[in-house]
């Protein structure tokens, strides 16, 4: 246990005869920063330029301050952290029977559960304050209910439980854009364009993310997490995925037909979607990883160009 703690905890007080040179306390130091700036998952936090930019820039009507924009990024980018570090402390029984998580650095214990607990309330408690201060008080009170939902609703309520837990728990990944759109309009949510945005990206991720779990299948079902395809099988994860990819394709229409109807929106918006619809169609027919995974990285392209069109429409 004592040897545990100072893998964990780092070690205590060393005599001056047996201290370790500079050079190796200073790798350590940075090791550890490392393992923290992992545990608030990055690369998912990158998913924040694609949502929340464009959407300011909707908002806007053209480049908001730049001031504002990253202020914005910022507020945004430590709630998603925060949210991210506590579900990382939360799931690190299941992470650590998942070959893709097991490297996780709450699983290794390369960071204490207590520095984890205490990292993402800081994080949460910071971004509140820095949104409400310099951004929005309306956009701080969404990210920060964001971060709520993801960990009480998503993460302690429905994962471990049921198949739906991806798309209700979807509702916290859309709240950049509420949060983005908040921080350009003072607070102002009355213009549907923006929960047009959210309705794109609420259904834009449950076949993104069934897709996924279709390639980490076997993970998913040694971890006894009831996703998709370990529930009902492939089989109904490509029934679901193409439904859902319909329901995606209808909500990028109606947001061209009424809110986003220039040619600019229009066609890279829907021609990404017809495309996506016909990705989810070879998948239900040939229901191999390999087409699921060609989906799933086709989505976050097809993320890009729709709020990316959405934007150019904006200005031009």
């Amino acid at each position: 246990m004592e040897q545990e703690r100072a893998v964990v905890d780092g070690p205590g007080p060393l005599h001056p005869s047996d201290a370790a040179p500079l050079t190796g306390r200073h790798a350590g130091r940075r090791a550890r920063l490392r393992a923290y700036v992992l545990v608030t998952k990055p690369r998912i936090i990158e998913l924040l330029l694609v949502t929340t930019v464009p959407t300011m820039v909707v908002a806007a009507g053209g480049w908001p301050s730049t001031w504002l924009v990253l202020a914005t990024l910022v507020g945004g980018t430590l709630s998603a952290a925060s949210a991210n570090t506590l579900n990382n402390l939360i799931d690190r029984d299941v992470d650590r029977l998942m070959s893709r998580t097991a490297s996780r650095p709450t699983v290794r214990g390369d960071v204490s559960p207590r520095g984890t607990l205490l990292l993402g309330l800081t994080l949460g408690v910071v971004g509140f304050a820095w949104l409400w201060l310099l951004v929005d008080p309306i956009a701080s009170l969404i990210a920060t209910g964001a971060i709520l939902f993801y960990v009480f609703v998503y993460t302690l309520g429905m994962k471990r439980r049921t198949p739906q837990a991806v798309t209700i728990g979807g509702i916290a990944g859309c709240a950049p854009v509420l949060t983005g759109w908040a921080a350009v309009t003072g607070g102002d949510l009355a213009d549907p364009r923006p929960w047009l945005l959210f309705a794109i990206l609420l259904w834009w991720q449950p076949p993104h993310f069934w897709a996924l779990a279709m390639r980490f299948r076997e993970d998913y079902a040694r971890a006894s997490l009831p996703m998709l395809p370990v529930a009902y099988g492939n089989d109904e994860a490509t029934r679901q995925i193409l439904l859902h990819s319909y329901l995606l394709l209808a909500v990028v229409v109606l947001s061209a037909a009424g809110a986003f109807s220039g040619a600019v929106f229009v066609v890279p918006a829907v021609g990404a979607t017809l495309v996506w619809v016909w990705l989810a169609h070879r998948l239900r027919r040939l229901r191999t990883v390999t087409e699921a995974n060609a989906l799933f990285k086709f989505s976050t392209l097809h993320l890009t160009v729709v709020f990316v069109a959405a934007a150019l429409e904006a200005v031009l």
